[in-house]
């Protein structure tokens, strides 16, 4: 792990959709919600080792029955991170996709907990992310696809 501080960490956007209140207010049915979340990292680097994290997060709550939305989140939640000089690109590499990522998404999963609690719906606590797993995902697939390209 190459070392880092962050330097600041902010809400850069922030969407939150709930189009089909008051109706769903209305409806007794027990029909269930299907969940899709989605996350992605992005990160723009500058000089002097400065790098800006993006923690992109989409949340879509439908209802099975009839596709109807429930509430629609999306985020990016930033980190500003200062690096030490770092030769290993991996390490690098690993850093800006795993470590920066786990110290952001604490903020990221309690301003979403936080809205939909607001919104009226129950609360949703978005399960914590492995980011080395979805880090180790991504590789394999790229490998796959390599190979696949041969």
């Amino acid at each position: 792990m190459a070392k880092f501080n962050i330097i600041s960490q902010f809400l850069k956007d922030f969407s939150f959709e709930n189009p089909n209140v008051p109706e769903l207010f209305f409806k007794q049915d027990n029909t269930q919600a299907k969940l899709e979340i989605n996350l992605d990292i992005q990160i723009k680097g500058s000089e002097n080792n400065l790098f800006l994290v993006d923690l992109i997060t989409k949340v879509h709550s439908k209802l099975d029955a009839n596709d109807k939305t429930v509430f629609l989140i999306e985020s990016t939640y930033s980190g500003l991170v200062q690096m030490e000089e770092e030769k290993d690109e991996e390490a690098k590499r690993r850093t800006l996709l795993i470590d920066v990522p786990t110290l952001l998404f604490p903020a990221v999963r309690a301003l979403i907990t936080r809205v939909t609690s607001e919104s009226g719906m129950a609360p949703f606590a978005m399960q914590p992310v492995d980011f080395a797993q979805l880090y180790a995902q991504r590789n394999a697939k790229k490998e796959a696809q390599a190979d696949s390209a041969k």
